[in-house]
């Protein structure tokens, strides 16, 4: 029997929204990122798509969806935002923007309204695995559905790790 785990204002929205999602909780550790729960999960880190707030020079927030095992190339996604240079926020102020404690950031149901600049290539994937609202709480769900719910801007800034 899975452990069930309380909804979040990011698994609220989805089923408001109608979309299908497999719920994963797994043990968080502190600075573990993609590579303890993928490894958690059983499911290759590439899949595992992390959700990053970062800011542009005038520091307006954004959020970026990155594959678990790529970095943000922040200069290509500046340019391709059209932005002079964008960086990752603190975490208190990315805290304050999402309405979710790092570690636990969805790019669903967020605090503030903010664009949502996905990598290109996650669209290749079958399935996703996205934070919940929750540390050590993923949801497995297909990534069309970051077009569908999210109206996401598609890049290219993976760097690979």
């Amino acid at each position: 029997m899975a452990k069930h785990v309380s909804e979040t204002p990011a698994t609220q929205m989805l089923k408001r929204a109608g979309v299908m999602f497999t719920e994963h909780p797994y043990e968080y550790e502190e600075h573990g990122g993609t590579a303890v729960s993928s490894r958690e999960l059983g499911v290759a880190e590439h899949s595992v798509v992390k959700t990053l707030i970062m800011q542009d020079e005038a520091a307006r927030p954004l959020v970026v969806l990155m594959h678990g095992d790529c970095k943000v190339s922040t200069k290509n996604l500046a340019r391709q935002a059209g932005k002079k240079s964008i960086a990752p926020c603190t975490p208190e102020v990315a805290n304050r923007h999402s309405g979710y404690l790092v570690g636990g950031t969805s790019p669903f149901g967020l605090r503030k309204a903010m664009p949502v600049y996905c990598e290109r290539s996650i669209f290749a994937l079958d399935k996703i695995y996205i934070n919940g609202g929750r540390r050590g709480y993923l949801l497995g769900l297909a990534p069309q559905v970051l077009r569908d719910v999210l109206q996401v801007i598609e890049v290219d800034c993976a760097l690979q790790e």
